[in-house]
């Protein structure tokens, strides 16, 4: 089965249908720059109210950080109550490694040879919990750091599959067109944010999410 992950919760409503829509992990961004931002006060309400409803039974939730520094990742993790930190910027292995198995490290790479010197910086200090992915492959883009709709190369992609014990694949998945992808790359999981939203930039569409998280399942279903 794969692993599905809906980032860019920016409400309780939209973390609501995609829990009910069966998505396995739930995003949450806190990179302000982002259309997608919420404060740590805003994402602790979300995640108490989910909780509350869900008790053990809710997704993992994964905070989105990008160039912030150690210390405050640990307060936000803390404070909200997150079970993973996804580090989607300019981060150092040391960044990872001192966040102790409780991160992961998004890429961007430009091409296979950026994606293999990257494997072999990150993937030494990747989480160890199989519930967690090792890596997040995303597109490049020269000055965004994700959630811009682009799709990562296929052979790139391939080549960090290869490697990676759990890979998350990211960029530019939709309902459209993550069976293709997913019967293409066989990644351990899949990520939409940009993908599954509605109109209003930030808001996901609940038809959409509930159409991805069964398309990106299916062609797995269909192999056994």
């Amino acid at each position: 089965m794969t692993i599905t992950k809906i980032c860019g919760i920016t409400t309780y409503e939209d973390a609501l249908a995609a829990t009910k829509a069966g998505a396995d992990m739930l995003g949450l961004n806190f990179y302000p720059p982002s259309p997608r931002y919420v404060t740590p006060a805003q994402a602790r309400e979300i995640v108490d109210t989910l909780r509350g409803v869900f008790g053990k039974k809710h997704p993992l939730l994964v905070g989105v950080f990008v160039n912030e520094p150690v210390d405050s990742i640990r307060r936000t993790i803390d404070l909200v109550r997150l079970d993973l930190a996804q580090l989607s910027g300019d981060e150092p292995a040391e960044a990872l490694a001192a966040l102790d198995g409780r991160a992961v490290k998004a890429i961007r790479p430009v091409n296979r040879s950026e994606a293999l010197r990257f494997a072999e910086q990150y993937l030494p200090a990747a989480p160890t919990d199989e519930r967690l992915p090792a890596l997040l492959l995303d597109a490049y883009h020269p000055d965004l750091y994700g959630g811009t709709g682009a799709s990562a190369s296929i052979e790139v992609a391939r080549t960090i599959n290869a490697l990676t014990p759990r890979l998350m694949l990211a960029g530019g998945l939709t309902p459209d067109n993550v069976a293709e992808r997913v019967a293409a790359i066989r990644p351990w999981g899949v990520d939409a944010a940009s993908g599954v939203e509605s109109p209003c930039k930030g808001r996901k569409d609940s038809s959409k999410v509930r159409a991805f998280i069964q398309a990106a399942c299916q062609p797995v279903l269909e192999a056994v």
